[in-house]
């Protein structure tokens, strides 16, 4: 597996045996879970997706960047509007004042490339500010939200085309923490809304990445109607192995009920984003 990432043929035939098959659900679960899962290198790879914070200095391969935007343009978008676009920041300056909105995360500087995907509905507007049309309906909160769907979609159709390269990312939702700040540097017009940043680049196999335990499925799949109850005992065993989880990697030994419920306590733990509905207003974002 080169660079921590990338699956070559040989591992992708590899993950196709029961024993790699169960390692890569076991690493997913934290838990060796009963599940039928089907298999083939797709499954595999979107298996193995881990964050990556650590990269080399190494330049990207040439056409990276068109090869990406290839892939997140061949992503679903609602009613094709396609009310997303995409900034590639590789200036180092730039970086920094990123890294700088999102409190120091320091692989923002660090990484060759990143990607800040936006909800872009001025586009649209000024197609119908050209040719004298009514564009009322991008003053509703619904088309914000299909900006931000859109932008989200297309981001993970490039993740998994960068991850099957060998490359490396991390999303930086922290970006959103001074959404002016951002629109600023980057020359953002209104009706334009910095989502998320994507660091990309070289993993460094110095500082090798994990893959991160995710919630049991029945905690989060629900069949034929929502319920509630069926979470108890799965969110704890999911504690524990978030603990083990931490704990390999040198991290502080939280689990994740308590994190999580620690993240959405008051408007003092959204790291300025509580601010957000106004920021958007000001941004020229309607939002009736």
């Amino acid at each position: 597996m080169e660079n921590g990432n990338r699956m070559s043929d040989t591992d992708h035939h590899a993950a196709a045996t029961p024993q790699a098959r169960a390692a890569a659900l076991r690493a997913r679960y934290g838990a060796d879970p009963a599940l039928d899962v089907a298999w083939n290198a797709t499954v595999a790879g979107l298996l193995a997706h881990r964050t990556v914070r650590a990269f080399r200095p190494d330049p990207l391969p040439a056409g990276t960047l068109e090869t990406l935007v290839a892939a997140a343009q061949s992503a679903a978008s609602s009613s094709n509007l396609q009310t997303w676009s995409v900034v590639a920041v590789e200036d180092p300056a730039a970086k920094a004042r990123l890294s700088e909105v999102a409190r120091g995360q320091r692989h923002v500087a660090e990484a060759p490339l990143v990607l800040v995907w936006l909800a872009d509905l001025s586009r649209l507007e000024a197609l119908g500010r050209d040719r004298a049309k009514a564009t009322d309906g991008l003053d509703y909160l619904e088309m914000l939200m299909v900006g931000v769907v859109d932008a989200a979609l297309a981001a993970q159709n490039a993740t998994v085309a960068l991850e099957s390269l060998g490359l490396g990312t991390v999303y930086i939702g922290a970006l959103r923490n001074d959404p002016e700040a951002v629109a600023e540097l980057l020359g953002l017009p209104p009706n334009v809304l910095a989502v998320f940043g994507l660091c990309v680049g070289h993993p460094d196999p110095a500082r090798p990445a994990a893959v991160k335990p995710r919630l049991p499925q029945d905690v989060v799949l629900h069949r034929g109607r929502y319920e509630p109850a069926q979470a108890g005992r799965a969110v704890a065993a999911y504690d524990a192995a978030m603990r083990d989880f931490q704990a390999g990697q040198g991290m502080p030994q939280a689990g994740w009920s308590d994190a999580a419920l620690d993240r959405v306590r008051g408007p003092g733990s959204l790291s300025g984003r509580d601010r957000l509905r106004e920021i958007l207003e000001r941004r020229g974002f309607g939002l009736k």
